[in-house]
């Protein structure tokens, strides 16, 4: 192939923007198509936490991933785009001693830890904890701030609009109109799966913003708290899963769940909540080339903004060699 090669890349969430990034640092022409549906990528707090759920899973890949997001944050710093964040560490608080214990036959000797007793930690926590966990590397990110950051810094064109079809050259916009090119990435999360029909594990949460950080670092088990720019973050990802996308809604026991949640990590009092998110996550990481020579990076579920940089890069230079070919 002669000249740069074209991508286009379905989905301008953290997945689409890390990809479009990532190829034309590669010196790759790139253009998004994005509906503007990727509410999961626009979340105004998300956290960079490398030990996942309540039995404290750690990715083989989470702490390259953090440190990978942290560096394009400092990058885009770099480039004068600010992207509000904060790296104060991630805490982790456990009930009791066998969740510590499971929690530390997961822990990786390389990844930066330490236990804590619960009047030790740096934030105020309710009673009850036995243990927190502090990972000092993690922190939060603004979502929209940091997928727009990428995107602007890459340059990319971005064509808004609803995808309809496409296959390993090229795209079908709603409406009729094609954009072709050397390659197609689709990632197009839990709503674009939704939209071509797929199914998958969909899973929906809510995150209320709040009038003041309640906690100054992130505390997270079962729902989390954190800073946010508009000032605090309450959020779960908590509804059962279902086969296809749905718009999400907040019931009000569910409401009622995630409050109590909140109250069981700290002192709420005080705090008045001003907004309300409520969107879907796809899981089921699905990262490479699929059976009709498109290429894939989604599924990431509440991971994206851990581990959704890293695997754009390698998605990338995978695309990018076999354009060579």
């Amino acid at each position: 192939m002669s000249g740069a090669p074209h991508l286009l890349v379905i989905g301008g969430g953290v997945a689409g923007a890390s990809v479009a990034s990532f190829a034309a640092r590669e010196g790759a022409r790139v253009t998004v198509v994005d509906a503007g549906r990727h509410p999961a990528s626009h979340v105004p707090s998300a956290l960079v936490n490398p030990v996942r759920g309540q039995s404290g899973q750690v990715d083989p890949r989470a702490l390259e991933g953090m440190h990978l997001t942290w560096a394009l944050v400092d990058g885009l710093r770099e480039a004068g785009v600010h992207v509000p964040h904060g790296r104060e560490g991630v805490l982790r608080p456990v009930p009791d001693d066998r969740v510590r214990q499971k929690f530390g036959r997961n822990l990786p000797p390389e990844l930066p830890h330490v236990w804590l007793a619960p009047e030790a930690a740096p934030v105020p926590l309710a009673p009850g904890w036995a243990h927190v966990l502090h990972l000092p590397e993690g922190g939060w990110v603004d979502g929209e701030a940091f997928t727009a950051g990428l995107l602007t810094v890459a340059g990319a064109e971005v064509v808004r609009a609803r995808v309809t079809g496409w296959d390993a050259r090229s795209v079908l916009l709603e409406g009729g109109g094609v954009l072709r090119g050397d390659a197609v990435v689709w990632c197009g999360g839990s709503v674009g799966s939704g939209w071509a029909g797929e199914t998958g594990t969909h899973r929906a949460g809510t995150l209320l913003t709040l009038d003041h950080p309640v906690t100054s670092v992130p505390v997270s088990f079962g729902a989390y708290l954190a800073p946010a720019a508009p000032g605090g973050v309450l959020g779960a990802t908590f509804e059962a899963p279902t086969p296809t996308w749905r718009e999400p809604d907040l019931p009000l026991p569910s409401l009622r769940w995630l409050l109590g949640k909140a109250d069981a990590l700290t002192d709420l009092g005080g705090t008045r909540v001003t907004g309300q998110w409520s969107g879907t996550r796809l899981s089921g990481l699905v990262a490479g080339r699929t059976a009709n020579g498109t290429w894939r990076l989604s599924g990431l579920g509440s991971k994206g903004f851990l581990l959704g940089p890293l695997l754009a890069r390698h998605v990338v230079g995978d695309v990018l060699a076999a354009c060579q070919v």
